[in-house]
This record gives C-alpha cells, sequence and structure tokens, in this order.
C-alpha cells in the first residue's frame, strides 16, 4: 500500500506541471495517464468480462451468497404487498401501509388497502399550487434568483415523505383502492407529469409578470384559482375525479365481507381507518454525521409548504434510532422509513449488505468514503421509502438485520420484502418515523425545540423519495 501510494505522490508532483495553462490536460500530462495505466496480465480478461458483462455480475461476491436466514425474532403481521409501477410515490405508499397496518392492528382481523391514486391527486394539486405561490412569492426577484430557479426547475414531482402522507390524509381523507383504482397515468407519471410541469411554468412566468406590474393581490390570487382549474382538470383526465361519497363493506384478512356496506365520504372513511389526527402523533429521526446530533432541523419548501407544513425532524445516532425501531417493532407497529436503496443492493435475492459486490478488487482500487463524505458530495441519500416490519436480535438484544415490505409487487425479492444486514442499514438508511409512545423523553425534547432551517438544495434532500 505504501509503494501504491509513494507512486501516485510522485505523479501527481511530475504532473503539476504538464497541465496546460488553464487546468486542461496537456499532452505531457495525457502521456503520463497513459504510461500510468501500463497493462497488466489480468487487465485484458478483465476488460473483455466487462465488455460483455453487467458489473454487477462480475462484482457479486460469492462468499457472501449462501442461502439467506429468513428468520426474525421481532416481526409485525404480514399483509399484501402494493406496486407503485412507474412512479416516484414510494414514499406514499409506505405511509399507507403503516396506516393500513396500525388499523389491522386494532382490529386484529379486518383488512384494507387505500387508494394511492386518491391521495395522489391532491398531492400533484397542492404541488401545484406551491410552485404557484412561490412564483408570487419571490416574484419581484430576478429569474436567475437560487430560490427562483428552484420553483422553475422543479415545478412538480411525485416525490415525498410521512408528512405529507399525514398532511393530505387530515385534509382530504382516505378511499379504498376499490373506490378510485389506479390509472395507466397514476401508474406511469412521468409523461403527465411533465405536460403539468410545462404548463406550470407558462402560469409562473405570467404571475411573475403581475407582480413585476404591481397587480393587486385579489386579481393575482384569482388568476392564480383559473390556472390551478386547468391543472385540476388534467389531473381528472390523467388521474380520475376523486369520489365526493361511496359505499363500502371492510373485509376480513381471509377476504370475507364483514358487515353491511355503509355510506362515506373520505374524511368520514379516515375518521373510521384512522380515527384522530395524525399530526402530533410522530416524529420523524434522521441519520445525518454531517450535522450537530440531538437537533431538530426543518426543510424550507417542503412539498406542501402553503397546505400543510415543512417537515422537520430530529437527528440522532444509529444506536438510538434502532432502540426505538426495535420498541416499536416488538409492540407490532410497521414503520416509515427510508434508504440509498441502490448501494450494494443485490436485487435478484431481495438482500441488502455492504459486502454483496467487491467493486474495489474489480477495478483495483478503493471506495473509501464515509456516510457524511457520501451524503457532503451528492454521493449518496435518501432515494426511496419502504416500511420497515421486522428485526432480528442476537443474544445481547442488538440488530442483526431488519425486513421492509417494499412497493415494488409481490414477485420481487422474498415475496415482495427487502432483508437488509445491520452493517448495511447503519450506513444506508436515513429516515425513520417513529410513534410518540416509543420515544424517550430526552428524544422528545430536543424535538421541540427550535428548528435550524435547511435548504431544499441539501444535498441529503436532492434525491426523489
Amino acid at each position: 500500500m505504501k509503494k501504491v501510494l509513494l507512486s501516485f505522490s510522485l505523479f501527481l508532483a511530475v504532473g503539476a506541471t504538464a497541465q496546460t495553462g488553464n487546468g486542461g490536460i496537456s499532452e505531457q500530462m495525457l502521456r503520463q495517464i497513459e504510461s500510468s495505466n501500463a497493462p497488466q496480465p489480468q487487465d485484458r480478461a478483465i476488460q473483455n468480462a466487462m465488455a460483455a458483462n453487467a458489473i454487477d455480475d462480475l462484482a457479486r461476491n460469492h462468499q457472501n451468497a449462501r442461502a439467506l436466514d429468513t428468520h426474525f425474532s421481532i416481526e409485525t403481521k404480514k399483509q399484501s404487498i402494493t406496486d407503485q409501477k412507474s412512479s416516484g410515490r414510494c414514499w406514499m405508499f409506505s405511509g399507507m401501509n403503516v396506516l393500513r397496518g396500525d388499523f389491522n392492528l386494532r382490529t386484529d382481523s379486518l383488512t384494507v388497502e387505500f387508494s394511492q391514486a386518491h391521495l395522489f391527486f391532491w398531492d400533484q394539486l397542492e404541488k401545484a399550487n406551491l410552485m404557484l405561490q412561490g412564483c408570487v412569492d419571490t416574484g419581484k426577484k430576478p429569474i436567475d434568483d437560487q430560490r427562483v430557479q428552484f420553483f422553475f426547475h422543479y415545478p412538480i414531482n411525485d416525490g415525498g415523505t410521512f408528512c405529507g402522507v399525514a398532511d393530505l390524509t387530515e385534509k382530504y381523507g382516505l378511499v379504498p383502492r376499490e373506490v378510485m383504482p389506479e390509472s395507466f397515468s397514476s401508474d406511469n407519471t412521468s409523461k403527465a407529469r411533465a405536460l403539468i410541469a410545462s404548463k406550470l411554468r407558462e402560469f409562473g412566468l405570467q404571475l411573475r409578470e403581475m407582480v413585476q406590474q404591481g397587480k393587486k393581490t385579489a386579481d393575482i390570487e384569482k388568476a392564480k384559482t383559473v390556472m390551478l382549474g386547468q391543472i385540476y382538470h388534467m389531473l381528472v383526465y390523467t388521474i380520475g375525479e376523486p369520489p365526493a361519497k361511496f359505499t363500502y363493506a371492510f373485509k376480513n384478512e381471509k377476504g370475507k365481507t364483514v358487515g353491511e356496506p355503509k355510506e362515506y365520504t373520505p374524511k368520514s372513511f379516515y375518521q373510521e381507518v384512522v380515527g384522530q389526527p395524525l399530526n402530533g402523533t410522530f416524529i420523524m429521526v434522521m441519520n445525518d454525521p454531517r450535522r450537530e446530533y440531538y437537533k431538530t432541523y426543518e426543510v424550507e419548501f417542503d412539498r406542501h409548504t402553503y397546505d400543510g407544513h415543512n417537515w422537520k425532524y430530529v437527528n440522532l445516532p444509529m444506536d438510538d434510532i434502532e432502540a426505538m425501531a426495535i420498541d416499536a417493532l416488538r409492540a407490532g407497529h410497521k414503520l416509515y422509513s427510508s434508504y440509498d436503496v441502490g448501494k450494494m443492493l443485490d436485487r435478484k435475492r431481495g438482500y441488502a449488505d455492504t459486502e454483496n459486490f467487491d467493486y474495489a478488487s474489480l477495478f483495483g482500487t478503493s471506495f473509501g468514503m464515509d456516510k457524511a463524505q457520501r451524503i457532503s458530495t451528492f454521493d449518496s441519500g435518501s432515494t426511496h421509502a419502504m416500511t420497515l416490519t421486522a428485526v432480528d436480535l442476537d443474544k445481547e438484544g442488538k440488530a442483526t438485520k431488519w425486513k421492509v415490505e417494499n412497493s415494488w409487487g409481490a414477485a420481487w425479492g422474498q415475496q415482495g420484502c427487502l432483508i437488509m444486514t445491520d452493517r448495511w442499514f447503519r450506513e444506508y438508511m436515513f429516515r425513520l418515523v417513529v410513534p410518540n409512545q416509543f420515544v424517550p423523553e430526552r428524544i422528545m425534547k430536543a424535538w421541540q425545540t427550535k428548528p435550524v432551517m435547511v435548504v431544499p438544495e441539501d444535498p441529503l434532500f436532492g434525491f426523489d423519495e
């Protein structure tokens, strides 16, 4: 190792004088780069293999490919696996999995699957309002202002967190999936989203012009309302119109109808299955080693800022997060959680472990950044929400592996679930939503302090979840 470092240092020392004046690659530097890549006997074989195979197949650590241990000492009740298809609504699927899991826990027999299309409709309308109102509030700033560009760059998206689930369900209620099923555009969101985004950018420019012309606030609001009517129209075409009333009868775990059908509104159905406002019943925790622990942070301009809340979180070490997760799972509660799911994931087996792939040996280098460095450099962040359902503990009560319900269909991974080792969990888990009854007093006190504001461009929040 010392010899390699010495050679690299000499290369840097010589190469420093070989750059072109503006920092480009000169001919001398290029020769040095090429000479440092002198072929080794194994290089041709590796190059040939990479030309014909996926990198993950070549880097797969076969010593880690043994049969999976699927036993968990603490596991919540199983429920049907959902499928978000080609959409970025994992946060909504995970949040609703938590809600129906809690409903099943209370009733001990009744099951329900909620309509993601219903909540997605209102989510998209509120995000459209976020964009348009943001253009009004920043209307006097130049078009190249960072905040103005934020709204025009991301006029609408599929992403979110459990805070959005709480705000949306309290305001618009819930309906069963049978009442408002998925449409092609709710399952495949990219085209409709692109068209709505284009229309919002057009509307945003018009609102900015009204602000700059000094139009009255009432006139601007009237214009925005008309614009939102057009967006509503587009959402009805692509997702479907949310029902005002419906008739529904619950079923038990065997699929048999229980009781007589009743007429509901979305809000009365929410009262039936949730029974209380969600906001105030949970906290969100984060593991971000870049920032001070036991401090509360709030993300500015969250997706539902004007109609709900910015989302906030307490930053905690993983030991504290794991302790709360274990307590909640032991009591039968499924938990909303999010991860950088693309890292070290064996998709064929539905297994996440830091030793699944040996990229370092394959490329003859090292990948040495820690969690904080990966976040700071945009190399890692929260990309996917899943529902934490189980943990396996050793004799000392420490977690060895975890399991989540995913939203990629029942045929994926471990019957729709993902098993992850604790070492992977600590490196690539970011957020967890914990019911208040499982939060220690010292952490609750930290949650109740005034939060530090964090900009949405922060590396940890630039990923779609």
